[in-house]
């Protein structure tokens, strides 16, 4: 169950770190086509997106780590 659970969240996992480190990429992932030019970014959705992503990436090793313990 444990194996399945990690297996599972590996590529969520991997999604929020590249989120992590290139906030301007995912922010714009699939919607970059609907842009003549390049879309200026504000800051603070630079830095909800980390936030967001830093928080979710705890929260899922919070969920790996205790998946161990029950």
């Amino acid at each position: 169950m444990i194996f399945l659970i990690i297996i599972l969240l590996l590529p969520l996992y991997a999604v929020l770190i590249w989120s992590y480190f290139e906030p301007r990429e995912s922010l714009l992932w699939g919607k970059r086509w609907t842009y003549k030019e390049e879309p200026e970014i504000s800051e603070s959705a630079i830095r909800y997106t980390k936030i967001a992503s830093l928080v979710t990436i705890v929260f899922i090793t919070l969920i790996i780590v205790l998946s161990f313990f029950i």
